[in-house]
């Protein structure tokens, strides 16, 4: 057996047992575990649990408000390494401190702060929300939640810092970053697992789709050391899928879907179709990401490995990798539905959040199937498409993954906090800034690096102007989301404070997975009546027809 599949088998072994364990639960062990981690959580934080009073909410509250920050920083260092890809040069003064900025690096650091900063802290704050809110009971431990965020702050802080430079004082600051982040993270899987074990709620798809992305990726580094194929190529190609197909793609499909029916006030369009996007992201391949693992590798500590494939694995892997593209269609096609109900416009088109998960949702299609055509060409060796890898990675970023976690946080906040953001105005404009300025500036730095690998295949030596130039403007109009972000979190600190009272809190049965009311306008059957998202308590109201002759509207009252 090869590697990709070996390694598959006992990911996919170790999903369904996990699965399995959370539902039935470790019988008479049960109340014992309960007990250690909620010990764990709280008690044995010591004098630090004092430190915050963990009032309802809070957790999420907190985690969104420094991933806002993240927003800021992560754009920031984007901004500069695109700049820095035509100008070399524009920060040479830094060099008297001994620091040498390189394109290269700071894009590295912003992917950093861009995924564990920004989105990651976006994910985690939502899903503190919305999980508790599925199963109607409170986080276990709001406390935990609250301190648990400013580490993992520190550990993308760390991972920055090791972006520039890896090795300080003989120690591997990769490393270090990625052990406080999974101490933190077993925290957060730790509270919501608890969580769920507190309720007796049959829980939506959606929340499914938040815990397997928490506990994915540690199935995911234990699959790959047990299947020993940590140290090939392929092997830690592997492993860079699985991690986002787990915490990134998993989790921000489940926030996604839980917002958009939530802030447009419509029943999920389909929960079959959900259900289907949790079975394509467990068992197939996510072809989102860059062709290159050095991510993945740097966190795990692993000494790089060259590409040898077989056939065999290339074959499994570009298979399992197309089958990627049915969840991607699902997640996008159920979102979009979803926003737009039973006709062909959004709902609530100026809600704070609902533009960008509109948006995110029709970017995902086309970067999807983009990124499977780059992964199957880095996979089959052809490397012709290569050039382009970082540059569309950085879209699957700013122009997905960011609009759909952001747009979800700004969602979640009112519940969480009590209060709206300060100008529904102010959040249109950050929109069109941060979404338009991440989809021009990108498009254009994607025509250079498309033009420089034709000029590359007809051994052109000479550099082309264009590429400068269209270099330059994705440089300068990629500003722009750094100006979003700042709207954007502007908006919501201030919100926090003079921001209009939420005056009421949705209850569930009032929202969004399955109708309340379903209208009977001609014969059908049970089977398409469930398939619409009905319920067992959902009405079924006859809506009759009238069969009255049409006449004229008078258009005035006649004298008598």
């Amino acid at each position: 057996m090869d590697t990709i599949l070996s390694t598959l088998v006992i990911f996919w072994a170790l999903i369904i047992l996990s699965y399995i364990l959370i539902q039935k639960g470790l019988g008479v062990l049960g109340g014992i575990t309960r007990g250690m981690t909620m010990f764990m959580l709280e008690k044995a934080l010591g004098p630090g649990a004092d430190l915050v009073e963990g009032r309802k909410g809070s957790g999420a509250k907190v985690w969104i408000i420094q991933g806002m920050i993240w927003l800021f920083i992560s754009a920031t260092l984007t901004f500069i390494g695109l700049w820095l890809g035509h100008d070399p040069n524009a920060l040479h003064s830094l060099e008297a401190w001994g620091y040498n900025a390189l394109s290269s690096e700071l894009f590295y650091a912003g992917k950093f702060a861009a995924l564990f900063g920004a989105i990651g802290m976006f994910i985690i704050g939502s899903g503190l929300h919305i999980l508790p809110s599925l199963l109607e009971v409170d986080l276990a431990s709001e406390k935990n939640a609250v301190l648990t965020s400013f580490a993992w702050t520190l550990s993308v802080i760390i991972l920055i810092i090791g972006s520039q430079s890896n090795e300080i004082f003989g120690l591997n600051i990769i490393l270090i970053g990625t052990v406080v982040n999974l101490i933190v993270a077993t925290a957060i899987t730790a509270n919501q697992l608890l969580t769920k074990a507190n309720s007796d709620v049959t829980l939506a798809t959606p929340g499914w789709l938040i815990i397997f992305g928490l506990i994915g990726t540690p199935i995911a580094i234990i699959s790959i050391f047990v299947s020993g194929a940590y140290n090939e190529g392929i092997g830690q190609w592997l492993a860079y899928h699985l991690f986002g197909a787990t915490f990134w793609f998993s989790s921000i499909a489940g926030i996604s879907l839980y917002s958009a029916s939530f802030g447009s006030g419509n029943a999920l369009w389909s929960r079959t179709v959900a259900g289907l996007v949790i079975f394509g992201t467990l068992f197939t391949i996510n072809p989102l990401g860059d062709v290159h693992p050095i991510m993945a590798i740097d966190m795990l500590g692993l000494p790089s490995a060259e590409l040898d494939i077989t056939q065999q694995d290339n074959i499994i892997g570009s298979f399992l990798m197309a089958l990627a593209a049915i969840p991607i269609i699902a997640l996008s096609s159920n979102i979009l539905i979803t926003l737009r109900g039973t006709d062909a416009f959004v709902e609530n088109p100026d809600l704070a959040g609902i533009p960008e998960i509109n948006f995110g949702a029709w970017m995902l299609l086309p970067l999807g199937i983009g990124s499977l055509f780059l992964q199957t060409d880095y996979l089959s060796g052809t490397n012709e498409l290569t050039g382009i890898s970082n540059i569309l990675h950085l879209m699957v970023i700013w122009t997905v993954f960011v609009p759909l976690t952001l747009g979800a946080a700004l969602q979640v906040l009112p519940s969480a906090s009590g209060r709206y953001p300060l100008s529904q105005n102010r959040a249109r404009m950050a929109f069109w800034m941060l979404s338009g300025g991440a989809v021009l500036g990108l498009v254009f730095t994607l025509i250079s690096d498309v033009t420089d690998i034709a000029l590359a295949e007809a051994l052109v030596e000479d550099p082309s102007s264009l590429s400068h130039t269209m270099r330059k403007a994705g440089s300068v109009v990629f500003y722009g989301t750094v100006l979003g972000a700042i709207f954007h979190a502007n908006n919501i600190v201030s919100g926090l404070y003079r921001g209009e009272t939420v005056k009421s809190q949705v209850a569930l049965s009032e929202t969004t997975f399955a109708p309340t009311s379903y209208p009977l306008t001609a014969t059908t059957s049970i089977r398409k009546i469930l398939a619409s998202g009905a319920v067992l308590d959902t009405e079924v109201v006859p809506t009759f027809e009238s069969n009255e002759t049409g006449k004229p509207t008078p258009l005035h009252m006649e004298e008598e």
